[in-house]
């Protein structure tokens, strides 16, 4: 996603009713505790890496989540302009923290709505506040799990907002690995 895209995340001065889950066949109910401890685990893998041999999204291994990946990037590297002049590193981390933000106040009912072009203002860091911004994210993504463990995860809103949180996370971690692949850090 760059800049010019549109918010993936809850907003809802510019979404549409989502369709209700009761108009959705179901072929079970699923226990909500089932339900939540899946959630978790999708964004415990997309953030810290699968915990088991095996993964439901990402590569093998904590060097496959968001922390991993971040780790093996300096502050020069995540501050370079995507092909055809596309987000920093930098910039997706800004707008993954905003995107986990928005999101917990989405799950928890705050329909407040959010500039969501404020969430791309960060292209550069320095060594300090890179360090700070990946802190910051390991705090919000603390923080997120907390909110999926805590929430009423029953309403359309709410478990929609949890679902959309973690394609996000996805999304912009695919995005990041992607950069990876094409120029190994400190190229």
């Amino acid at each position: 996603m760059s800049p010019a895209d549109p918010p993936v995340a809850p907003d809802p001065s510019m979404a549409t009713d989502p369709p209700m889950a009761t108009d959705l066949p179901m072929a079970t109910d699923l226990p909500a505790e089932v339900v939540r401890r899946q959630l978790m685990a999708l964004l415990r893998e997309g953030v810290e890496g699968p915990r088991e041999r095996w993964s439901y999204f990402t590569d093998h291994g904590a060097s496959a989540g968001f922390l991993g990946t971040l780790k093996e990037w300096n502050a020069a590297e995540v501050s370079r302009p995507g092909e055809g002049g596309g987000a920093t590193v930098a910039g997706h981390v800004h707008h993954v923290i905003f995107g986990m933000e928005a999101s917990m106040a989405f799950i928890r009912g705050d329909r407040t709505p959010r500039n969501w072009g404020e969430s791309w203002d960060v292209a550069s860091v320095d060594p300090s506040t890179w360090a700070t911004m990946k802190e910051r994210l390991r705090e919000v993504y603390s923080l997120l799990l907390q909110t999926l463990q805590e929430a009423d995860l029953t309403t359309d809103e709410a478990f929609g907002g949890a679902v959309a949180a973690i394609a996000h996370v996805a999304y912009h971690l695919g995005a990041i690995r992607q950069r990876r692949t094409r120029a190994a850090p400190g190229v």
